[in-house]
């Protein structure tokens, strides 16, 4: 594809947080900020096991960051219930530094991808929008 081919769909985006002790929220999120081109805001709920159908049918995509999940197992399995019940597909961010991820995330993954941010753009872009 073309960089003069301009995209101008602003996704929108769950991003797992919760308990982060090496802020790969953070670096995800100055990932994000860091391509000009691509444009995106964050759908946040104060709890997402209550947030229903009209707040899913907004999401385009649910990043899951993998280096989180063993702090945020509660969290991850509310998100992956919403991603299956409202066809939202999942685009899963290894663990910084590491190749692995949880099976049970990688079952249920889009696409998985590592912490290149032109990487990570495609992967939002391009995850199969049915799963």
């Amino acid at each position: 594809m073309f960089e003069d081919e301009r995209n101008d769909k602003i996704y929108n985006l769950i991003i797992t947080s919760g308990t982060d002790l090496k802020n790969e929220y953070g670096q995800f999120t100055e990932k994000l900020y860091s391509k000009v081109d691509f444009l995106w805001k964050e759908s946040m709920s104060g709890s997402y096991a209550t947030a229903g159908e009209q707040f899913y049918q907004k999401v385009d995509r649910i990043i899951l960051l993998a280096g989180l999940y063993n702090d945020n197992k509660e969290l991850f399995e509310v998100l992956l219930d919403a991603a299956e019940k409202y066809s939202i597909p999942i685009v899963l961010v290894r663990p910084m530094g590491l190749e692995e991820v949880p099976e049970i995330l990688e079952e249920k993954a889009a696409t998985i991808v590592g912490w290149n941010a032109n990487c990570i753009i495609d992967s939002i872009k391009d995850a199969p929008e049915t799963m």
